[in-house]
């Protein structure tokens, strides 16, 4: 009843696997029914969207980790894997439910949360960092293959059979939680009783936020990682849809795009990040992404050929070391009992931005009149260049408004970080923080304080 096996890094990667390469796979449909059903001010409705689900995310992760740290991680990722993936099989029966259930679905879209605590589980201090670098490569691997995947079926043989295959691989990921994964919190760790209570300090969502304050470097990064994310947030809910419809790419181009750049960003955050750590220094590591940020959304905000939009990812993935940088100098200027302190801070700084950026990009796309309305549906690459030529007779000064509001915040992001030490100790006076600390630590297993506290690696938005 168990499972198969005792429980391993493995189950978790393949739960992880399966739930990606599901979306991933509805990437190019997905971008087709939102135009279909909101023909109007459909940027708006993306942002509104992926922002009630991003802002629910944030507001049941901590509340969804106390609660498996109670009950077991196996029950939860069964509920987050269900709720996440419910979406998929109504994009063809009611768009518009569809929409509806993925907001909605915001409180159980934190399966990384549950994933990197059923790692925490089983792995030992020493093996934690490998066994998380293993996961998240394996979610980039997903989405590097699937949305190429999806484009091909869908325009060989329709967005229905896309659909249900998403489906089906949804259903096999759920069956293979219930069938295959073991439990790896074990029961004598567990109360009794499923009516024991919950640490509630340890479920708000904003308790890390309201210590942001209290160390003047712990502010200036914390300024920085919103400054910066909030762009980024956003441009990943919208991004792809506006290379569809604005720029006159192709699925297949679309799918492509996505493929490069996550091959490319696995690249530079590990080959090309540990070569600048290592030759000019971690704060000057993170003033380089940031450039490359900067560079990255002003060329998308100004760029009005599909050639500048692949210019532009090549940069942009070398904006994603920045916050690997970041992370890296809290590690090593934070005192060993304030580790998960400020890191829990940084994440929940991200969760939030995961909800105000989609939200502030679509509304920044409609008071620029930044509408698909009256545009065509382009079927191929060689219709890109009417869209593009319309597009630019309505707004031809800045054909991507939001990405210049991005490049402008993340150059005030650069310079607060230019006021961050480059060593220095972060103490954050929390009088709770261990007390809190140790009441949803795992005794069974041995972690560095913050290690596995608060996963670093948050649901995106395909």
């Amino acid at each position: 009843p168990q499972g198969i096996g005792s429980p391993s890094v493995y189950h978790a990667v393949i739960v992880i696997f399966l739930e990606f390469f599901a979306w991933g796979l509805l990437t190019a449909p997905t971008l087709v029914v939102l135009h279909e059903t909101f023909p109007k001010h459909t940027f708006l409705m993306n942002g509104l969207i992926q922002g009630v689900k991003g802002l629910l995310s944030f507001l049941s992760a901590p509340l969804i980790g106390a609660l498996s740290d109670v009950w077991g991680r196996k029950s939860f990722l069964l509920l987050t894997v269900f709720f996440t993936c419910a979406p998929i099989p109504l994009m063809k029966i009611s768009p518009w439910w569809y929409f509806a259930v993925i907001s909605v679905s915001g409180v159980f879209a934190v399966t990384f949360s549950v994933v990197f605590a059923y790692v925490a589980d089983i792995t030992q201090e020493h093996e934690r960092s490998m066994a998380y670098g293993l996961v998240s490569a394996t979610f980039a691997a997903s989405l590097v293959t699937s949305p190429a995947i999806g484009a091909y079926l869908g325009r060989a043989y329709g967005d229905s059979l896309v659909v249900v295959l998403a489906t089906a691989i949804a259903l096999l990921d759920i069956c293979f939680i219930l069938v295959a994964v073991p439990e790896s919190l074990p029961e004598k760790m567990r109360p009794a009783s499923w009516g024991a209570p919950i640490s509630w300090e340890q479920a708000d969502p904003f308790a890390s936020l309201k210590k942001v304050g209290q160390d003047s470097i712990v502010l200036l990064i914390c300024i920085t990682v919103f400054l910066s994310y909030l762009p980024e947030a956003g441009q990943y809910s919208s991004f792809f849809l506006y290379l569809r419809q604005i720029m006159g790419f192709s699925s297949e181009s679309v799918a492509a795009f996505i493929a490069v750049l996550g091959i490319l960003s696995i690249i530079a955050q590990t080959v090309v990040l540990s070569l600048l750590m290592r030759s000019i220094g971690n704060k000057n590591t993170i003033l380089l992404g940031l450039g490359f940020q900067i560079l990255q959304l002003a060329w998308y905000g100004f760029g009005s050929e599909p050639w500048m939009m692949w210019a532009a990812g090549a940069v942009a993935a070398m904006s994603s070391i920045t916050f690997p940088a970041v992370s890296a100098l809290v590690s090593r200027t934070a005192d060993a009992d304030q580790q998960g302190v400020v890191q829990g801070m940084i994440t929940g700084i991200r969760g939030l931005c995961n909800g105000l950026g989609p939200a502030l990009y679509g509304f920044i796309f409609y008071i620029f009149h930044v509408e698909l309305n009256e545009l065509p549906m382009p079927e191929s690459s060689s219709g890109g260049s009417v869209v593009a030529q319309y597009h630019l007779q309505q707004n031809s000064i800045i054909p991507g408004p939001p990405f210049l509001f991005g490049a402008c915040s993340v150059l005030l992001a650069l310079l607060v970080a230019l006021f961050i030490p480059e060593h220095t100790n972060i103490t954050v006076r929390s009088s709770n923080w261990k007390k809190h600390c140790g009441s949803h630590g795992h005794p069974h297993s041995p972690q560095a304080p913050g290690e596995a506290k608060e996963p670093l690696l948050q649901d995106t938005n395909v």
